[in-house]
């Protein structure tokens, strides 16, 4: 079977030579054939055929309105189906189907209501494949009641009618109303429950979640991914490697999704060993090491502090994207070699990727662990002027840190007075570390009083200033800082790290000592 371009036009000539065109069966085939490639010129390519098919049959129009109803341009589907009609073909239930699926993408419930009533009128209201696209066709584009009415007046019912307004009533968070779908179903699969633990997830009910996913009776990997991406993105990293290790002992198999989300957990709480058994687990089994996947070994193996691994798997990747040289800048600017990240960067360039914000917050960053102030200045106008990409509150506190770390600590004031995001305290936090640094009170004082005025319940203005009137003798403003953080309330918390030993990941509070130390291996 032809799988390439260039394969399907040899094939469309041997079958136009041959004469093969004017059977509808070879025809049929050619049309499917180039109709389901991956290339970006295939359905256009399938178009034009079908075009010079004098009769088209059914089959013909089905895949092409199938075509486009799953293409990046599903309205397309819409105009070959107003043409069939216009044809005086006859659609079926297939027809039908594609065309609801194609309103659907494009959120046109309109349309949809349009293909219901000649659904109707041609005698299909009660074929199921029909009613469960209906159902999820309104669903997904918010008209909740009518799917549930919908559902209500079919006459038969199998688990994809009962899944398809589960799915968005979940996807949509009303968890409420999934609950109460769920319990009235009378047939549940996988995906039923699946939905059910995503909701819950996707609302960050993470206990909620947990409960169903411990009910399940049968977890593919996309319920443990459901899980394992709950707590990632909640910052519960030490659940996300337990919560792995259980699925390796329940024998299920993990993707790249799983993989990813358990290197982000790694690189959080500097799991290293962890992090070396999931890329040994890649190498074994043969999974590609590009995209998502190389990032986030780059990234893991940065954090974790083996810089030189990260550089291995970033120089091995045949396949890079943006966020891949991303990962290694930031690597390398968290390790102080911001020469060497400005180096990774040309090379980018090079190699024609186009930067974006994220690319400079980490090439700025870079510049100002390093000192690199022409640099830095470079690369702003850069980003600006070349890139056309407006700084953003990480954009100037790179900058505001850069010029502070020089002791440009005026220049600094003059750029954040100058930010559009007036109330950036985080910017004004890195000054006012600047000005500790450099001795200079006066200034302290004046961002600190504009601190105090931002975010008065934020314990970090205070401490600074406190401890930069330690540093030099003040002890009497000491107490006043001091007193006025216990008298509006201000608490420091308390400082929290992580250490991984033999397998173990250890997790101490500042005067606390030892909190929890959970095993990975």
């Amino acid at each position: 079977m032809a799988t390439s371009i260039s394969e399907l036009h040899q094939a469309h000539a041997h079958i136009l030579k041959s004469g093969l065109i004017h059977s509808t069966f070879a025809a049929s085939r050619l049309i499917a054939s180039v109709s389901t490639n991956s290339h970006a010129q295939a359905i256009p390519y399938a178009h034009s055929i079908f075009s010079r098919i004098p009769n088209p049959n059914s089959y013909m129009w089905n895949t092409i309105i199938r075509a486009y109803a799953n293409s990046p341009t599903p309205e397309a589907a819409l105009t070959i189906f107003h043409q069939m009609l216009l044809a005086s073909a006859l659609p079926d239930k297939y027809t039908f189907t594609f065309a609801l699926k194609s309103c659907g993408s494009f959120s046109g419930v309109e349309e949809g209501r349009q293909i219901h009533g000649h659904v109707l009128k041609t005698g299909l209201g009660d074929d199921l494949f029909i009613q469960n696209t209906l159902i999820h066709l309104y669903a997904s584009c918010g008209c909740i009641e009518d799917a549930r009415h919908l559902l209500d007046r079919m006459l038969e019912r199998d688990v994809v009618s009962w899944n398809a307004l589960l799915s968005a009533y979940a996807e949509k968070g009303l968890m409420e109303l999934a609950c109460q779908l769920f319990d009235e179903m009378t047939e549940r699969n996988v995906e039923s429950w699946n939905f059910m633990i995503s909701g819950y997830v996707g609302v960050g009910l993470l206990e909620e979640a947990r409960r169903v996913f411990a009910e399940t009776p049968v977890k593919n990997v996309v319920s443990w991914n459901a899980m394992i991406t709950g707590y990632a993105h909640a910052g519960r990293f030490s659940e996300v490697l337990v919560l792995f290790e259980d699925m390796q002992h329940a024998g299920v198999k993990p993707d790249n999704c799983t993989l990813v989300s358990v290197l982000s957990a790694c690189a959080h709480v500097g799991a290293l060993s962890q992090g070396e058994w999931v890329h040994a687990y890649i190498d074994k089994n043969g999974i590609s090491i590009d995209g998502f996947v190389a990032t986030a070994l780059v990234d893991m193996y940065s954090k974790c502090g083996s810089i030189e691994k990260a550089l291995e798997v970033f120089n091995s990747c045949l396949r890079k994207d943006i966020s891949t040289w991303n990962s290694i800048i930031s690597g390398l600017s968290t390790h102080g070699s911001g020469q060497h990240a400005l180096q990774i960067f040309s090379e980018m360039l090079v190699e024609g990727f186009i930067p974006n914000e994220v690319t400079f917050v980490c090439v700025l960053s870079a510049c100002s662990r390093a000192g690199l102030l022409d640099e830095g200045r470079e690369m702003f106008n850069l980003m600006v002027h070349v890139h056309g990409i407006q700084p953003t509150i990480e954009h100037y506190g790179c900058m505001v840190d850069l010029l502070g770390r020089v002791g440009l600590l005026e220049e600094a004031e003059e750029l954040v007075q100058k930010m559009p995001q007036k109330e950036a305290s985080v910017v004004w936090e890195s000054l006012l570390g600047a000005c500790r640094n450099h001795g200079n009170v006066e200034l302290a004082e004046r961002v600190a009083q504009k601190l105090l005025e931002l975010s008065p319940q934020e314990s970090s203005s205070f401490v600074q200033l406190s401890n930069m009137y330690a540093s030099i003798g003040r002890w009497k403003d000491v107490m006043e800082v001091r007193q006025k953080m216990r008298a509006q309330g201000v608490r420091k918390d308390p400082g929290c790290s992580m250490i991984e030993v033999d397998g173990t990941v250890y997790e101490f509070l500042a005067g606390e000592g030892l909190v929890s130390g959970k095993d990975f291996t």
